[in-house]
Parts: structure tokens; sequence; C-alpha cells
């Protein structure tokens, strides 16, 4: 088993791509030789849709997992958030690796936090749970759709405002060249046009030839997302807090399916983190009791605390005028029955009033 090459079915984007390559490394280091195979999904192919707008939930996923259970490859990797809570029985989550930050972040030019922008601020995220969440927090700003990779994202976000220093830079060297004997301390900028250009960042080069519709001043997306693309240290964020913004069941991991007994035991033996795998465990069974996948406004988070799992559970209408949000402690050794009693009462205290809500608010669309 260990002599042939292990395929590891994987989409195209920079991200889906650091992931697999992280899962890749970590089987390399432990003596396995490991392929990686572009897969392309539908979610890749609509890219003027939002994500809770592309059918089906799995639009991510359903593509990797066909090339496993049809035999083309062992394995895929895939961002647990992304993932349905229901799939084919002959299909596993064989390993789970440690997880990275599960928060979502706030990313600005300037490093604000989310209390710091003006009212009527322009935030961008592709997800209707973080659409409901700064709804909710924050009823003045305007929320705006948002697609694309992380860097896309990012470049959206500063394009405009780089674009019009540029211009104004350019501006104020044609005046001083129309005013004979205007010195450079005169000059409303220090750097001239292209010395600015020059000073930027590859990220900022990319950002100012990119088009955009939307003027965002801050956008939300996932630390670990981030981190992974490797632009964590090269733009400015703050972290925004769990308890307001409960993460989406599953963020920041990576599971890998597979469907092959033998590629099950050798992944699972090889990748999976114990403590990752019952704080995603308790946050997605929580998740398919109440029915939300990716078409409601859901935030789980659980941690591992000794003997039992902290859960944080917040459910919202999709224009944030509602929410549920709540907290327990569940035994470890039975985190799983636990995490599905807990649901089933919030469904019964009005979170499934909120999930149905949305569900015919995606139907309707």
């Amino acid at each position: 088993m260990t002599t042939r090459t292990l395929r590891l079915a994987t989409r195209g984007s920079a991200l889906a791509r650091a992931q697999a390559s992280s899962v890749q490394e970590a089987l390399a280091s432990r003596r396995l030789d490991v392929e990686l195979v572009e897969v392309e999904t539908e979610g890749d192919r609509i890219q003027d849709e939002l994500i809770h707008r592309l059918g089906k939930t799995g639009a991510f996923v359903r593509a990797l997992d066909e090339r496993v259970l049809d035999g083309e490859v062992d394995a895929a990797v895939h961002s647990m958030k992304d993932m349905p809570t229901e799939k084919p029985n002959d299909l596993v989550v064989a390993g789970v690796p440690e997880r990275a930050p599960a928060g979502d972040v706030l990313v600005t030019r300037e490093g604000h936090d989310i209390d710091e922008l003006p009212e009527g601020a322009v935030v961008g995220t592709s997800s209707l749970r973080r659409q409901a969440q700064l709804r909710s927090y924050r009823s003045d700003i305007e929320v705006a759709p948002l697609r694309g990779n992380v860097d896309t994202r990012v470049e959206k976000l500063l394009a405009t405002s780089l674009q019009r220093e540029h211009e104004a830079r350019v501006d104020d060297d044609e005046q001083a060249k129309g005013q004979k004997g205007k010195t450079d301390y005169e000059r409303k900028f220090e750097k001239r046009p292209d010395e600015w250009f020059d000073s930027l960042t590859e990220l900022e080069r990319q950002a100012m030839s990119r088009k955009v519709d939307t003027e965002y001043d801050a956008i939300v997306l996932a630390e670990a997302g981030l981190k992974r693309s490797g632009l964590a240290d090269k733009i400015e964020y703050q972290r925004l807090d769990r308890n307001s913004f409960v993460p989406a069941p599953g963020q920041g991991a990576i599971a890998v399916t597979a469907s092959d007994p033998e590629i099950i035991d050798l992944v699972h033996d090889k990748l999976d983190h114990p403590r990752t795998r019952v704080e995603t465990t308790v946050e997605r069974t929580i998740l398919a009791e109440l029915g939300g996948g990716c078409i409601a406004p859901v935030g789980v988070h659980a941690l591992l605390q000794g003997e039992h799992v902290h859960v944080d559970v917040q459910v919202l209408a999709t224009d944030g005028s509602e929410a549920i949000k709540t907290g327990r402690d569940l035994p470890v050794g039975n985190h799983a029955n636990a995490a599905r009693d807990f649901a089933a009462g919030l469904r019964e205290r009005g979170a499934g009033e909120l999930v149905e809500a949305a569900r015919k608010e995606a139907e309707e669309e």
C-alpha cells in the first residue's frame, strides 16, 4: 500500500491547493508518495453567484467526491465548512488534521476594527452567516456581496482606494510641473507617482489593475484562509469577537474524504487530530440536526476543555433582525449524541423556524 502513489483530489484555487499541499506534506513526511489531482467544481465554474445561491449544498465538494467514489482518485481534500452534512454511505471523512484558527477577521486598508467603521460603511462578504451577523451587530452599515478567491477579495478591497490615491499623486505631480519653481516641500505627497508605485507590494500592484463595481470599506474573511493563502502578514486585519460572530461549523478545519477501507485506515492513522475531530464532530452534528446547511445563517463553534466540549451556537434571521445565541458544556465521552440532543432543543426553541424561513427565502431566489 505504501509503495504506490496516493492520489488526492483538490480544487484549483490558490487556497484549495495550499490546503491540499499541507495534507500532501503531512503524508509525505510519513513516507508516502502523494500526487495532487486538480478538479474543477460547480462552485468554481459559476463565478457570478453567491455561495448560498449555487443550488444544492456542496457546490465545491461534489465533483471531488465523485472522483473518489468512481475510483479515479484515492481521497479528496476539502474545507470542512464547505461540506454538506449529508454524504453517500460509502464516503467517509477519513482524516481531520489539526485545525487552523476558526474565527473571522475584518480586513481594512488601515487596520480598523468593526466599531471604528463609519456609519454607512460598505462591508463585503460572500457568506449568508456573516451578512446576518454584520447586520445584527451594526445595523447602520451596508453589507455588499463579494465573490472570488481570498486574494481576489483582498484586491477588490484595496483597488478603489489605491487607484484614487494614484490619481491624486498624478494630479499633484502635473500641477507641480506646471508651477515653475515649486519645491518638493510644497508638494502634497512626498513621493512622486512612479516612486510610490515602486514602493507598493505585489498584492497592491495587482489591486491597482483590478476593475471593481463596488467600493468596499472593509471585508470579512476566515482567518484560516488568510494564513493559508500567505496573506496574513501582508494586510491589516482585526479578529472579530467570536461571541458576536460565531464561526461556521468546521471553519478552519480540513477534511480528507475516502471510500476504500485501506485508504480510510491509512489516512486516519497518518492525519487525524483527535481534538479537532471531536470539536468538528460536535459542530457538524448540531448543523445537521438544525438542517441549516449553507442556506441559513448558522454559527457553531466547539472547544474541547478537559472532560467537556464547550459549544456556542448562533442562529439568525437572514436580515439579522432576530438571533438565538446560546452555549453549553457537553460531555466529551458522549459528545455526538449530546450535540444532537442540544440541537434538537434549540430547534424547538425557535431556531428551526429561523432556518426554515431562510430555506424559503433561498427557494424563492
